[in-house]
This record gives structure tokens, sequence and C-alpha cells, in this order.
């Protein structure tokens, strides 16, 4: 029987590694892959589940070598190969990060990770539009995700606000599910690649462009949109049971950041042709470096990352 101090509190596991991995998507695990190949003792550590923001694609068309595969389904794969050469540590969120005598310790929900090196693979999290019930019907209607509740919608009426490519793909994906989907756009364009804008004409898939969404609104549930129509100030309101909201990304650099690493004016980490960040031995790769958003760009920023960190323990001392 174990005797309980209050007040006491039970010493987390140390661990060393030579280099620590934060996030578990395309960028992380490819690190985590390359990394090992190349000698290095790595781990992976996730705050969620593997595959971020790809994991909550309805499909990904433009993989090289896979023509069609769900985003979760690519996540489950790229894992399971990762896995086979270090360990993927998921639900295990980062607090804190310092450094002591050349070391960097990095503090999680389960133990305590040493490390000579870290790569920052933390990606991005979704934007929130900042109108009158958003907050309030989050969970009630209103998602960041047609993958994770799509289906709660089922032959209903949905909006997706943000007529990007990830809106776009929301709607086609919404399509198969709900009655009608209508997908709502600031600008006075299509904002989405021709391929999808082709495919949203031959679904039936309203756009509506030049429109400011001002307010989410419903009762128990949502029931509904406010916006003005941007070339006539009309305001003008939209039924729906269901809204989904793709108006952009925001980079999850805070931890970087708290080390000293440069960010650039919109909050992502700034770093070299090689990954490399302005802190010796601290890299960054994938969508948190900003730039092109794709599973095929992080996942070889991650590469690099890793290359330049072996040549950076190994061969540089």
């Amino acid at each position: 029987m174990e005797l309980f101090i209050p007040g006491s509190k039970k010493e987390k596991e140390k661990l060393e590694y030579e280099l620590v991995i934060i996030g578990a998507g395309p960028a992380g695990l490819s690190a985590g892959i390359y990394a090992t190949r190349s000698g290095l003792k790595g781990i992976v550590v996730e705050k969620n589940v593997v595959g971020g923001l790809a994991a909550e694609a309805p499909f990904i068309e433009n993989y090289p070598g896979i023509k069609g595969i769900k985003g979760e389904e690519l996540a489950k794969m790229m894992k399971e190969h990762a896995q086979e050469y270090l360990p993927v540590e998921e639900m295990n969120p980062v607090h804190e990060i310092t450094k002591e005598n050349d070391k960097f310790i990095i503090k999680t929900e389960k133990a305590e990770y040493v490390g000579d090196a870290i790569i920052f693979a933390t990606g991005t999290t979704h934007k929130h539009l900042g109108v009158p019930g958003e907050k309030e019907f989050y969970g009630r209607g209103l998602s960041y995700c047609v993958t994770c509740d799509g289906y709660f919608f089922k032959d209903q009426d949905v909006i997706i606000i943000g007529g990007g490519n990830s809106g776009a793909i929301a709607g086609i994906f919404m399509k198969n599910i709900a009655r009608n989907v209508t997908i709502i756009e600031f600008m006075p364009r299509y904002m989405c690649e021709n391929a999808y804008v082709k495919k949203i004409n031959e679904l039936g898939i309203n756009y509506i462009m030049n429109a400011q969404v001002t307010e989410i609104f419903g009762d128990e549930k949502v029931k509904g949109i406010r916006y003005k129509d941007r070339v006539t100030g009309e305001a003008k309101e939209l039924l729906a049971n269901g809204v989904f909201i793709y108006v952009g990304l925001k980079p999850q650099s805070e931890l970087a950041k708290s080390l000293g690493v440069d960010l650039n004016e919109r909050g992502y980490i700034k770093v070299d042709n090689t990954m490399r960040t302005n802190i010796p031995r601290l890299y960054a790769a994938g969508d948190v470096t900003g730039g092109v958003a794709q599973v095929v760009v992080a996942a070889s920023q991650g590469v690099i990352a890793a290359l330049s960190a072996y040549e950076d323990l190994k061969l540089k001392g």
C-alpha cells in the first residue's frame, strides 16, 4: 500500500533523447523516421492524436503516389510507419521547455524529456471568426471540423464559412451528407483552386461571395447566420442546422517563442532553408513555419529538419 502524504508530488520520469520532436503531423512523423534512420535517438510527442490538421481532411488527392485517401487514413499509415522507428506519444501535451547546461528540458503531461535538440512541428489551429454566437454555439451546431462532426447533420442544411481550399473541400464533403450546402466567402471571387470550383458547380453547392458574417444565431442550437452583402450593404439572414467555420489558421508557436525563437509578423516560426531557427539546435518544420500548407510540403520540411539536426549533433559535435 502506497503511503500518501498531503502536498507531496510524485516526480515524473526523466527520459533522455538526442532529439525531441514536438508534434505528430506529417512534418513531425517524417522527421522522426529520418532522424532515426540517420542514427539519432528520438521521440515524437503530441498533445492530441497523430495527424494534425491533415487528419481532419475529408480527402487528400494531391499526395504523390496516393490518388485519393481520407486524411485520417493517411495519418494512420504515417503513424504506423513512424512507430517502426521511434516512440510516438499521443495525448501528451508539452507544458514548458527550459534550458539547463546545454540541454533542453521538455516537461509534458506524462514525463520530462531531456533533449540535445528539438524540432517544433506544432502546426496550426483553426482561426475563430470573432462574431456573436461563435462561442455560445460551439458544440451546439457549430464546429470547425466536418470530418469530426459532419454526420450529425445528415439530410439537414449546413453553412460553410470560408471559401478557400479548406472550406471548399469541407463543402464538397458535406454535399454527400447534408441536404443543402452553402459556402460563404468574404472576398468577391472564388478563393479555392479551379479543380474545387469545378466540383462545387457540378454538385450544385451554393457559393455566396462578398458576404461578411456578422452573427451566428439560434436558441438551444444553431438556427443560422446573419451577414452583410459587401456590395449593397444589405443585411441578410440564412437558415441552417449546422455551421462549419474555415476562415484560416494560426500558428502554434508559443513554446518556441518562450525559448527566444524568432517569429514573423504573423506569429509563424522563422527558419532558413535548412529548417534551422535563430537558436542553435532548435528547428521547425511544417505549417508552423508558414508558407504553403500542404501535407507533402510539411513532410519534406520534416525531413530537412531531421537531417539538419543530425548534421549538428553528429557531424559538427
